[in-house]
This record gives structure tokens, C-alpha cells and sequence, in this order.
């Protein structure tokens, strides 16, 4: 009878540790869902407070699968019906996020440019190698957005097979071999975006941040284009302490603008690592 108990113990270890597996955790304070604290939300109704307010990112590994799990400070809803789109959405319409992946920790080894629209690069130690896309937009329109626009990172970005709605929480599930593998050690960053239907010809589905803000348009930043495009991101180590949201202002304050775009100054973005 022991035997069959010691048994039965060491099968459910084997089952759940392959249905799942490692995972990693990151807390985001609330309140700091104002880019480099100056950000403003767009003025039309659908964009309700906590909207793009990180709280936390989840990443677990489930068999060939692995999932990430984006939780924000609001309920998630589907104002613009994006089951309805010409190429049928996701669930939800006006959040965007990227998950960039560090797998090497090397310096200078991945990709230094954020994704068109962004305005962001990365510290030489925190290039990525991946970028996985939380978007209410189809894998359709999302791969034929990549072609137009993005076609010097197609080999970085993930499009998740999957990509649904839950309460608060964007959850997207990406084949583990599409990662080339999974590691608790690689680095991670989330940018908190807002999906743009209508992108302007050169962004990547992203929605800009103007000098004052509209009924789409998130104010607080530049008309210059050079300001980072970014509502919210994580900052080590990660754990939701208040110090996080004076650590985020001053890295996203870190660009320069001026009427001579080669005299701009473009934000670099660390990765978090556990």
C-alpha cells in the first residue's frame, strides 16, 4: 500500500511538473501608468482609468506551451467589438503590449531597437533576442502589419497562437518551440501600448503620445516624435514597491527632442531578471 502511495505521489509530481512547469513573477505598482509621469490618457470614454496600469506580468511554462499573463488595474472590455472586425479580434480593443525577452544576458548580443512606433532602444546588456505581441488584432492583420513594417524584426517577433481576455488579465499562449525553448533566468520587459487600428504609416499598429492629448490620442509628451511611446513598464526588482514608480519616470525621461532629428536622443530601456 505504500509502495502504491509513493507511487501515485511521484506520477502527480511528473504530471504537474510537466503540465506546469517553471514560472516567473513580476509585481507592478499601481499609479504609474503616466509613461515619465507626465503622460496623459486620451479624453474619449473608452479609455477608462487603470487601463494600461501594469500590476503584474506572468510567464509560466505549461507543456509545449508557455503562457504570459498581463494583469492591468481595470476590468478589460471590448468597446470597439472586435469579435466583429473585418479579421475578428481577440476579445478586447484598446490595449496593446509587447513582452521583449532577453535569453543571453550578453552585452550587445539581439536587438537594440524597440518595435516601430515605440521610440525605444535598449541598454547594450538588455538587447532581445524575442518579442512576444499582446494585441486584440488577428494573427492576420498582425503578420501582414510585420511584412509592412516590421519586416527587419520578423525573426524577433512572436505572434501567440492564442491570445484571449480573462477579468483584468491579456493572456497570451506561445509554443515553447517558437521561443526555442523556456528559462527562468532570461530577462523580461513589458511596454504597456494602446492598439491603434489606424497606425500612422511607419508605426507598428501603436498609438502615438502627442503634446496634449485628444479623444485618441494620449497627451504629455512631444509632437516631435521622439518622446518613448510608452504608458507603463516594469522596473527591477520588480516586487510593486512604491520606489518602482520614481525608478520608471526617470528611466522613460531619458530622451531628448529638437526640431533637428539628429540631434534626438532616443529612451533606453533595462531588462528585469530574476
Amino acid at each position: 500500500m505504500k509502495h502504491r502511495i509513493i507511487i501515485l505521489i511521484f506520477v502527480s509530481f511528473v504530471v504537474s511538473n510537466y503540465l506546469f512547469g517553471e514560472e516567473v513573477l513580476f509585481d507592478d505598482p499601481i499609479g504609474d501608468d503616466k509613461g515619465p509621469g507626465s503622460y496623459i490618457y486620451p479624453t474619449d470614454s473608452v479609455y477608462k482609468k487603470g487601463s494600461f496600469d501594469i500590476s503584474r506580468l506572468e510567464v509560466r511554462e505549461k507543456g509545449e506551451d508557455v503562457e504570459f499573463k498581463l494583469t492591468v488595474n481595470a476590468k478589460i472590455e471590448d468597446p470597439w467589438n472586435s469579435k466583429s472586425w473585418p479579421q475578428p479580434g481577440n476579445g478586447f480593443s484598446i490595449q496593446m503590449a509587447f513582452v521583449f525577452i532577453d535569453m543571453d544576458h550578453k552585452e550587445g548580443s539581439g536587438e537594440e531597437e524597440g518595435l516601430p512606433g515605440l521610440n525605444i532602444k535598449f541598454e547594450k546588456e538588455s538587447f532581445y533576442e524575442k518579442c512576444i505581441v499582446l494585441s486584440p488584432q488577428s494573427r492576420a492583420r498582425i503578420n501582414d502589419e510585420i511584412k509592412l513594417k516590421a519586416e527587419k524584426f520578423k525573426e524577433r517577433i512572436v505572434v501567440p497562437k492564442r491570445t484571449f481576455v480573462q477579468g483584468r488579465s491579456i493572456i497570451a499562449i506561445v509554443p515553447k518551440k517558437d521561443l526555442g525553448g523556456f528559462s527562468t533566468k532570461w530577462g523580461f520587459q513589458v511596454i504597456m501600448q494602446s492598439n491603434e487600428g489606424y497606425p500612422d504609416k511607419k508605426d507598428f499598429l501603436t498609438r502615438k503620445v502627442n503634446e496634449y492629448e485628444g479623444p485618441h490620442r494620449f497627451g504629455g509628451g512631444s509632437d516631435y516624435d521622439c518622446d518613448p511611446h510608452v504608458i507603463d513598464i516594469i522596473v527591477a526588482p520588480a516586487k510593486g514597491g512604491k520606489e518602482e514608480i520614481e525608478k520608471q519616470y526617470e528611466i522613460l525621461k531619458g530622451f531628448k527632442c529638437d526640431p533637428d532629428p539628429s540631434k534626438w536622443e532616443i529612451v533606453r530601456i533595462p531588462m528585469v531578471y530574476r
